[in-house]
C-alpha cells in the first residue's frame, strides 16, 4: 500500500516553528539535512556554517591503514565525514568496499545506513549514538579486549580541538582495545567576514534560536561574535555538545534528548521555544 508523504503540503503557519528563524551552524555536509527538518516542522534556516570539513592533501597514515586492513579487527566511525573519507580512498587505492566487511564495523545512529547503502555489515550500531555509547557496548563484548580498531577522526586546525575524539580514544584503551587513531578529514574554522548579514541578524535580536550540533561549532561561533547578553535561544545537539557549550560559556536553554536524527533536534528546538 502507498503511503503519500503530505508534510510539505501541509500549510506552514500550522507548523510548530513557524515564523521562527533557526540559525544552523553545522558544517555544509550536514547543513543541508538539519536545513530540511527545520523546514519540514515550518521554521525558516538561516545557514551560517562556523566550521568546515574537507579533504586532507597527505592520506599518507588512512591509506597504510586501509592497506593493512587484514590486521584490524574493527573500524568505528565516528561521524559521516569518516565513513565517506574511508569510501573516497578505497576507490583512490582500488580497494573494494566491501572487503572492510572483514573487519566488525561500528556506526553511529543513521550513519549505519550509509554503510548498509554500499554494501557494508554493521556489526555494532549503539543505543546511546554517540561514541560513548560505542564504547560502552564494546565494554560488554569480553572478545573485544586486544583487539585493534581503526579510529577515522578530523585533523582540526584553527581552533582548540574539541574532546569527543580524545576522549573516545581513551575510553577504548581503558577497556584494553588498541585504537589506531588516523586523520581522515580537516575541520577548520571559517572567517567572520564572510557572514555580516547573519552575524547583524544575531545583534538586532531577528534570531530565535543558533544549533549547534558540535563542540566545533560552538568554538568557531564564538571566534566570529560576542554573543548578546539577550540574545537567541542557544541549543545543543545532545549532552556533549552542551557540556562543551557551557564550558566555553555559553547556557544552552534546549539540550536534544533524542540526538540520533535532526529530526528529534529541530522537534526538541520547537518544544523550548513553546
Amino acid at each position: 500500500m502507498l503511503i503519500a508523504d503530505t508534510s510539505m503540503l501541509v500549510s506552514s503557519e500550522q507548523q510548530v516553528l513557524f515564523g521562527r528563524r533557526i540559525l544552523i551552524t553545522a558544517p555544509r555536509n550536514y547543513a543541508l539535512r538539519f536545513a530540511q527538518a527545520v523546514l519540514r516542522h515550518g521554521g525558516l534556516p538561516i545557514l551560517m556554517p562556523t566550521i568546515e570539513t574537507d579533504l586532507l592533501s597527505d592520506y599518507t597514515e588512512l591509506d597504510a591503514a586501509l592497506h593493512q586492513r587484514a590486521h584490524l579487527d574493527w573500524i568505528a566511525f565516528t561521524s559521516r565525514n569518516g565513513i565517506e573519507t574511508v569510501l573516497h580512498r578505497c576507490d583512490a587505492l582500488q580497494i573494494p568496499v566491501k572487503e572492510l566487511n572483514h573487519c566488525h564495523l561500528a556506526a553511529i545512529g543513521r550513519d549505519a545506513e550509509r554503510l548498509r547503502e554500499v554494501g557494508l555489515r554493521v556489526s555494532l550500531l549503539p543505543s546511546e549514538p554517540s561514541p560513548r555509547g560505542i564504547v560502552a557496548e564494546l565494554a560488554q563484548r569480553p572478545e573485544s579486549r586486544g583487539q585493534r580498531i581503526l579510529v577515522p577522526a578530523p585533523a582540526v586546525e584553527g581552533l582548540e580541538e574539541p574532546d569527543v575524539i580524545p576522549n573516545f580514544v581513551a575510553g577504548l584503551e581503558e577497556i584494553a582495545m588498541i585504537p589506531l587513531r588516523v586523520p581522515a578529514y580537516r575541520t577548520r574554522v571559517l572567517e567572520a567576514r564572510r557572514y555580516q548579514l547573519e552575524l547583524d541578524l544575531i545583534r538586532r535580536g531577528a534570531v530565535d534560536a543558533i544549533a549547534f550540533s558540535s563542540a566545533g561549532e560552538v568554538a568557531g561561533f564564538l571566534a566570529m561574535i560576542d554573543p548578546p547578553a539577550a540574545g537567541p535561544a542557544i541549543c545543543c545537539f545532545g549532552p556533549y555538545t552542551a557540556a562543551n557549550a557551557r564550558r566555553m560559556g555559553l547556557e544552552p536553554s534546549v539540550v536534544a534528548s533524542d540526538f540520533s536524527s535532526f529530526d528529534g533536534f529541530v522537534e526538541a528546538i520547537a518544544a523550548g521555544l513553546g
